[in-house]
């Protein structure tokens, strides 16, 4: 079994060929993040630290216990106004205007197969492969507002990938808003970490810059609706000697292409946490009585053996269960696209002199690139026309 769940602690443990990603459910209801890392057997609950933290509050539910606080305990889904004030990753509000949300665990379900997403890209099965993973759903009500809120995990074992995604479905009468979604959040508690990101320009896309991950906030992410080539919607969060081939890392995908943002912070007592989701400016969702929002889906994967297998692992994943066309198991077609051969002075004879020769060489299909309308000579006029 990839999914296992210890009933007697409210232990959740996904596992793939190589690791383990662990959590609970407290006898508070809250959802603390275990581990993630190296497979494991056994619980991972002596990471969690239980201490009088100064100026950090405790949950009401936890009456005079002084050591608990969700200000410093690793979290599943942090959510703005049950007392972590640390980076949120959901933020409900309410017409009033009030900030907050107190979810807690109610129930589960494991199930073979992959979760789908209606409407949205996501890692999927092809028809009777449904062994290939398993799918944990955890559902968390909010019952002051009349909130679900249903955490979706896919486990692919043989690719060493987990996914992520977060369905809220709103049951009471009022309006709410979503004004903070960010699907993937993960709290390490030990470490020193490198966060690998990927910027770019017009020509010069996907630059890899590895930024210490410290006591100020790293982040990235795009405004223009589109995921761009300033920013690529993937993060690494690397051990500080973790090179090509060796040494643990972690990846972050979104599956989706518009806007998003991500960041990675150290915390005041040294927990690294690490966010992947959709652009929080500009972005405000109104929920209403019996709608329901699916968020995008995030691909998790973890490696121990560096960024290589990382990058295998993912590659993987997306051949076989991302892209959806009929040549992905084959030959790739062979594309000739006419900008360099023409740029702007496309003409029917330097056309078909291209398509000709294309196909002398076994080229599959020609592309007629920018040039071939209106009075396109340069780029300074018709483009859209």
């Amino acid at each position: 079994m990839a999914i296992c769940f210890d009933k007697e602690k409210g232990i959740f443990s996904l596992h793939t060929k190589s690791s383990t990603y662990q959590f609970m459910a407290d006898p508070n209801g809250f959802l603390l993040h275990l581990y993630y890392g190296r497979r494991i057997r056994g619980s991972a609950e002596y990471l969690l630290t239980f201490r009088d933290r100064g100026f950090s509050g405790n949950p009401a539910c936890a009456g005079e216990d002084r050591t608990y606080s969700l200000d410093v305990l690793p979290q599943e889904l942090p959510v703005w106004g049950n007392g972590d004030f640390r980076s949120p990753a959901l933020v409900i509000e309410t017409a009033d205007g009030t900030r907050g949300a107190d979810f807690r665990y109610r129930s589960h379900e494991i199930r073979e197969g992959k979760y789908a997403l209606p409407g949205l890209p996501a890692a999927y099965l092809p028809e009777g492969s449904e062994e290939e993973a398993q799918t944990l759903e955890v559902i968390l009500e909010e019952d002051l507002l009349g909130l679900e809120l249903r955490l979706l995990y896919g486990i692919f074992p043989e690719h060493d990938v987990i996914t992520r995604a977060v369905r809220i479905r709103n049951r009471s009468g009022e309006e709410v808003w979503i004004d903070k979604l960010l699907p993937a959040s993960l709290d390490f508690t030990g470490g020193a970490y490198d966060c690998l990101v990927f910027h770019g320009r017009h020509t010069m896309e996907r630059m890899v810059e590895r930024i210490p991950v410290g006591h100020a906030s790293i982040g990235i992410g795009s405004r223009r609706g589109a995921s761009s080539h300033q920013h690529n919607p993937v993060m690494i969060l690397a051990g500080r000697g973790t090179t090509d081939d060796c040494g643990d890392c972690y990846a972050l995908v979104f599956v989706y292409s518009g806007g998003f943002q991500g960041s990675a912070e150290t915390d005041q007592y040294g927990t690294c946490r690490v966010q992947l989701g959709l652009q929080e400016e500009g972005f405000r969702y109104p929920l209403k009585k019996c709608e329901e929002f699916v968020s995008p889906e995030v691909i998790l994967s973890y490696s121990k053996e560096g960024t290589d297998r990382l990058s295998h692992n993912l590659h993987g994943l997306i051949r076989e269960h991302i892209c959806r066309w009929q040549a992905q198991d084959g030959r790739r077609p062979v594309v000739v696209n006419s900008w360099e051969a023409s740029y702007f002075a496309i003409t029917k004879e330097s056309l078909l002199s291209l398509a000709k020769e294309a196909a002398a060489i076994g080229a599959d299909m020609l592309v007629v690139d920018d040039g071939w309308f209106g009075n396109r000579k340069d780029d300074l006029r018709a483009l859209g026309d």
